[in-house]
């Protein structure tokens, strides 16, 4: 009995050769596994089940996992070629996912939001020991769990290198052909994935090209859900190195100090006869989610004006349309270009969210708010605080305060409507209302403000809704879609109800107050409307205004016949129009907003941003609109324009991608 059992014993532990073929099925078996293991940890709900469903989805026709193992193999390869132990190397590439997956877990679990190549900044800056703020309530069962399973994986690996009898890898007698060979293959996989990586950002890039056809969809709006739904390697790789502008052929610091003076002076001529300063005022940057008049859409109509009162007050104060680059999707790109000044137009197809690929890590992104002191800029956002990282990025701005649904600053109310699950109007209003009525000194603030009822879907949120929508162009609506428009047309009413009592309420304050309020983006419920591609510049504009309280001692009226080009705008343009509204003084990078805007009203990128959708179109051309809504040619533009485009060029890759020249420049700076 005892020799049979020892037998049996040194049967199952027998060594052997493995194959060539053993081993590539090992790799696929281990790199599959680690894929599933990466998405566990940026799966808050049902976690085990989602990650193996990300790789299921193959076999349902939705082939993303494929991006991510190719990528995730290729590292796994570099490995196995500098270690040359194949179980030795599965053990370590294993162990270090697992460890990946617990930072992912610690962060998804306090911020709701994935590892991000930003937080690499911020570690490397000697932060390290604020990683703390990571760790959950139930870290420590999360931990050991994470233990058991390297010990397990470990012992599971020595045994199984217990038994093979091959050694290395790349088993070739002479050890300099053997070593030549692995570190010529490290270094072919080690400059693939450089370049795929580089790459897989740009439109037209060969790996763009690959993911893309394996059905890759960017949810840059936020991180957990493109690494969910696109892999966590991928999510994490394609924000490492966008490319931001093109350099102009003219940049140089030579160029930046005489286009600085050149506009210093003409701002110097301007301020003669501007007769405020905008931070004696507060000054409230209202984005008003998905707003914009329905009527105006082609082949729709309803059965009544569901923005009676604002436009009333469009037509007795600045306003006009705005030119957005979204459609149903893309918030924070107009969020940018209204707080920056900086234009989509001019970044490359790669960059498409600033707020993602690179806010966080740029070391310089002047904005308007930061005109007034840092504990007067506050931010309000009824919402997650990491949606498209304004957590991240508010900070960079110099918001000393931003209000959310999270902690530290919770916003309240949080009233909603009907069965909306969002924070109503009314509610944000009253958050913003309250906290000026908090200071009874009249200070100045800047407040940038998002809202979020009308936000996406919309989904007969709202009892006895009275809207109803019929098509004009013979083409019939769909059930769904003639649901979706009447619950957006009813959030429109109520928007243009709370707004109206919003404004009224400033005009009560005895502190000038200054409003722009805009609509970022139509919402994405016009199916018909968006199939027909000459519908393209309807969809894409939404409304907007500037407006003033009492206090202030701006006639709106007047501003309304003295401003220059407000019919049509783009929100880059709004810093320039805040300023002429208001009388104000103002800087050198606002003066040339200010000439531009008057040459180019409007202008926006080739885009595509349907549904939250990110997809930049290399070969399109940006589209410039003038103060009837036509377009401009700016290719047989005069030569006054074409410079203003050129310098606006200079400005923006000297601020985003450039040597910032213009911050020792005061050129983002008022002269007092």
């Amino acid at each position: 009995m005892r020799v049979r059992i020892q037998e049996k014993w040194s049967y199952t532990f027998s060594r052997h050769n493995y194959s060539k073929r053993s081993y590539a099925l090992w790799f696929f078996i281990i790199n599959l596994l680690a894929v599933v293991i990466l998405q566990w940890g940026i799966n808050d709900e049902h976690a085990v089940l989602n990650s193996w469903g990300f790789v299921g989805n193959i076999f349902r026709g939705k082939y993303a996992a494929i991006n991510e193992f190719l990528l995730v193999g290729v590292v796994y390869f570099i490995l196995l070629m500098l270690i040359n132990r194949f179980w030795l190397t599965s053990g370590i590439f294993f162990a270090l996912c697992i460890v990946i997956t617990v930072a992912e877990r610690f962060k998804m679990a306090s911020r709701a939001e994935t590892i991000l190549p930003a937080d690499m900044n911020f570690i490397s800056g000697g932060n390290a020991g604020n990683l703390l703020e990571w760790m959950p309530s139930d870290a420590f069962q999360i931990i050991l769990g994470a233990v058991i399973l390297v010990i397990v994986w470990t012992a599971f690996m020595m045994v199984m290198g217990h038994r093979d009898t091959r050694g290395g890898v790349v088993r070739l007698k002479n050890v300099w052909t053997r070593t030549f060979s692995r570190i010529a293959s490290a270094a072919v996989a080690i400059a693939i994935l450089v370049s795929f990586v580089l790459s897989m950002s740009s439109i037209g890039g060969w790996s763009h090209g690959l993911i893309t056809f394996f059905g890759d969809s960017p949810k840059l709006w936020d991180s957990k859900i493109d690494a969910q739904n696109n892999g966590t390697a991928i999510g994490f790789a394609r924000l490492l190195n966008p490319k931001i502008m093109d350099k102009p052929q003219t940049y140089s610091e030579t160029t930046m100090k005489k286009l600085a003076a050149k506009y210093s002076k003409r701002a110097q001529e301007t301020n003669v006869t501007r007769t405020t300063q905008a931070t004696d005022s507060t000054v409230i940057y209202l984005l008003s989610e998905s707003f914009s008049d329905p009527s105006r859409v082609p082949g729709l109509k309803l059965n009544k004006d569901v923005i009676p009162r604002i436009r009333t007050i469009k037509e007795n104060t600045t306003s006009g349309y705005m030119l957005s680059s979204g459609y149903g999707g893309g918030t924070a790109n107009l969020e940018y270009m209204a707080l920056t000044g900086m234009s989509m137009v001019n970044f490359a197809p790669s960059l498409s969210s600033p707020y993602q690929q690179l806010v966080p890590n740029a070391s310089w992104t002047p904005t308007l708010n930061q005109l007034w002191k840092s504990e007067d800029s506050l931010a309000f956002h009824p919402y997650l605080s990491n949606m498209y990282s304004r957590n991240v990025n508010y900070k960079k701005f110099g918001f000393s305060k931003f209000y959310t649904l999270d902690k530290p600053y919770v916003i309240q109310p949080q009233n909603t409507l009907g069965t909306s699950k969002y924070v109503d109007d009314q509610a944000t209003y009253t958050a913003v209302l309250n906290s000026l009525k908090k200071d009874k000194n009249g200070q100045s603030y800047f407040y940038q403000v998002a809202t979020m009822q009308n936000h996406m879907p919309y989904k007969n949120w709202y009892p006895n809704n009275d809207i109803e929508a019929t098509s004009t162009n013979g083409q019939e609506l769909g059930k769904s879609e003639k649901q979706s428009i009447e619950t957006y047309a009813k959030g429109a009413q109520y928007t243009d109800t709370y707004t109206k009592a919003f404004l009224d309420s400033l005009d009560k304050l005895n502190r000038p107050i200054t409003v722009v309020f805009y609509g970022d983006h139509l919402p994405g419920a016009y199916k018909t409307a968006a199939k027909d591609e000459n519908n393209s510049v309807a969809l894409h504009e939404t409304d907007y205004f500037i407006w003033s309280n009492k206090a202030s001692n701006i006639s709106n009226e007047a501003a309304k016949k003295a401003a220059t080009n407000s019919a049509y705008t783009s929100p880059n343009f709004f810093q320039a129009q805040l300023f002429e509204h208001m009388n104000a003084k103002v800087s050198p990078f606002i003066e040339f907003l200010d000439e531009l805007h008057a040459r180019v009203p409007a202008m926006e990128p080739a885009v595509v941003n349907k549904i939250q959708g990110w997809a930049r179109i290399p070969e399109g051309q940006a589209l410039y609109l003038n103060n009837q809504g036509k377009y401009i040619d700016v290719t047989h533009a005069d030569a006054q324009t074409r410079q203003l485009l050129e310098d606006y060029k200079l400005i923006q890759y000297d601020v985003t991608a450039g040597k910032h020249y213009l911050k020792n420049l005061d050129f983002m700076d008022i002269a007092q």
